[in-house]
């Protein structure tokens, strides 16, 4: 059974930091692009960024960007999301993806069960 592990959410305070942890299960995810969403109250899930299996390319959703981080352990088969300068509107459960293959592409194909990341003013 594939299983993505999120971990590091909690309560912050605006302009703190936090980094959330995902690890997978499988093996053969340390070769695919690996993402993170993000699901706020009474809105739709939206992306917030992405890496190919080698990192050497990621993506950033506008809002998060210049802030937020992206990176990833292949050997410990983890991806990790630093967050930066939280605001308030970061508030949401941050659910780690990984794709159907080593680069990004519209939809991940496995998700994770959130994290709650909220960010007090």
């Amino acid at each position: 059974q594939v299983q993505l592990v999120e971990s590091g959410g909690g309560l912050v305070q605006a302009g703190d930091s936090l980094r959330l942890s995902c690890a997978a299960s499988e093996r053969t995810f340390s070769t695919y692009a690996k993402g993170w969403f993000r699901q706020a109250p009474g809105k739709e899930r939206e992306f917030v960024a992405a890496s190919s299996w080698t990192g050497g390319t990621t993506s950033y959703a506008d809002s998060v960007k210049g802030r937020f981080t992206i990176s990833r352990d292949n050997a410990k088969n983890m991806v990790y999301l630093q967050m930066n300068s939280l605001k308030p509107e970061d508030t949401a459960v941050y659910y780690c993806t990984v794709y159907s293959g080593p680069y990004i592409t519209t939809n991940p194909e496995y998700w994770g069960q959130g994290t709650q990341v909220t960010v007090s003013s």
